[in-house]
Parts: structure tokens; sequence; C-alpha cells
């Protein structure tokens, strides 16, 4: 099996981290994966504590040796969480085409790595599909072993250069686009989840998602992203570690104890997948004032950490 390049962006939680690292490593193909970690720097007039976060992050990255490489990009300067992704993926998925995606708050399954690389390889070439997700929220109903929606994720992802080639971070020419395409309900999940308050926000500069932008494009190209029926990520970084996160259980999930089996569905948008996934953003509304800040929980992937 071809294993892809794993890239991990960290900043200033070395608790996080280690039990990040030390959960990655739990993976039989983890001896045999290049492993990148992004260190992004400090801000202009850091504080002493958060200087030393950084040093201890630093510090973790560098003595990292449980996997085949370890490569590891210290930033001299904050970057922001949005652009060190977006350069660092580029950067990392320019040199060896496919590329896996974790932060610093992603606690992966034993299973990962095999769920991840074997849909790499089985849907390298099908051009309907844009990306490969790990997580899946705590739906009530039964899903599928595997399932694809229409978009992209952000929670333990994964992607070809095909596809990262077409995101577009013009923000107000993807909303432009959804509208004039008529998919503003569709894209917002029949009014369930509102991608666009989160998007509208971006284009105003009132947040630096760059997760929004990935999903809108991938979207907007009709593509899909392969889920699984479990997840096999837990985000563990709604603990208050971030300005504004607080503490919140809603997206906690069981992990997969078994293997994903990939392949052997349709090639399409998932009617039961979509449906639970509806059904859960609307059984979380009432805990939302308003609801755009379970939006961005869900997506921001913690900017507010930068």
């Amino acid at each position: 099996m071809t294993l892809s390049p794993i890239v991990l962006f960290a900043y200033n939680r070395p608790h996080h981290l280690h039990q990040v690292l030390n959960a990655l490593a739990n993976n039989k193909e983890a001896k045999e994966s290049l492993l990148y970690i992004y260190c992004d720097g400090s801000k202009l007039g850091a504080s002493t504590e958060n200087l030393e976060k950084i040093k201890e992050v630093r510090q973790i990255a560098n003595s990292e040796n449980r996997f085949h490489k370890v490569i590891v990009r210290e930033q001299p300067k904050n970057k922001g969480l949005s652009s060190s992704i977006i350069d660092g993926v580029t950067e990392v998925i320019n040199e060896h085409y496919s590329v896996i995606v974790l932060e610093d708050d992603i606690v992966t399954s034993p299973y990962f790595l095999k769920y991840m690389n074997d849909a790499l390889n089985f849907y390298r070439n099908d051009e309907r599909v844009a990306s490969v997700h790990a997580y899946t929220y705590p739906v009530d109903q039964s899903l599928p072993g595997t399932f694809f929606i229409r978009g992209a994720d952000c929670w333990g992802w994964a992607t070809w250069q095909r596809c990262w080639q077409h995101f577009n971070r013009d923000g107000s020419w993807l909303l432009s686009e959804l509208w004039n395409q008529k998919l503003i309900n569709i894209f917002n999940y029949n009014g369930a989840f509102r991608y666009t308050s989160m998007l509208e926000d971006q284009i105003r500069g009132t947040n630096d998602s760059w997760a929004v932008l990935w999903h809108a494009s991938v979207f907007l190209q009709n593509k899909l992203t392969l889920y699984p029926g479990q997840s096999l990520v837990q985000n563990i970084g709604n603990d208050s570690s971030g300005v504004h996160c607080g503490v919140n259980g809603n997206f906690d999930v069981f992990l997969s104890t078994t293997p994903i089996i990939v392949g052997g569905i349709s090639v399409e948008d998932s009617k039961v997948g979509r449906n639970a996934f509806i059904n859960y953003f609307k059984s979380q509304q009432p805990y939302q004032s308003p609801l755009r800040n379970l939006v961005e929980r869900l997506i921001r992937f913690f900017d507010d950490k930068r």
C-alpha cells in the first residue's frame, strides 16, 4: 500500500500535541509514514507563558522519532492558522501529490491511517471524489460503513493535488456563485447548518477560516467527500484551551475499534448521510444562540489559538 505523507499543524498547546502524536504513533502504518510537523511562530508581543509553550511544542516536534521520517518546519513569526494550513498543504501536496492533514487537537483511532491511505489509493483517479474525512458527527441514525457527501470537511482529512488545485481563496466569488447557481439551501443543509454565515464573516474579515473556503470550493465543483460510518478521530480542542472555545461535548464521539472498509459503495451524495447530518444539526440548535456559534465551532479549526 502506498502511504501518503501526514501534515500536522501545531502552535502553542504542548499537552494536546503530545496526545495527538501518541495516538497517531499507535497506528500500524506510522512507522512507515513520513510526518511533517508545521510549528507556527509567536505573535508580536506574545507573553512569556505563550513563548514557553511555543518552545515546548517545538521541543516535542523535534524529539519525535516514531515515524519513518519526521520533518519539522518552524515558522519564524506567526502566520495564523489559515495561512499555515494553505501554505503547508500546498507545499507538501506539490511534492507528494496526496496528503493527510491533522491539527494538534485531533486524536486518532489506531485505524485512522489505514482508512485514510486505503481511501486515497482507492479513489486516487476518481474525479468525482475530492477528499477523505475521518470524523462523523454523533448522529442518532444508523449509517453505512462509508458514505459520500458533497463538499469538504476539516477534522482529520486528506486530498490529492488534482483537487487542492481548485481551492479558491476568494470568498466573495464563492458566495456569489452559490447564489447564482441557486445552491444556498443545499449548501446550508436545508437551513440546519448555515455555512453561508461563516462565509460571509470570512468575506468581512471577522474570521479567517480556510475551511469554509475549501468546503465551498469543493461544493461548487460538485465533488464529494468520503466519510466513515463511525469516527476515526476525536477533537480534544473544545476544552477551553482556545480564546473562543469553551468546554463543549456536543461533538464527542466513540472512535472506531475496528478497521473501516473502503470501496463497494455508490459514488454519489448519500441521502442517508445527509439526512443524518441535517437531523443532528437541528438537534444542536437549541444549544446555540445564535446558530452561527455552532457553525464557527464546527469549521473554524480553532483559529483563535493563533
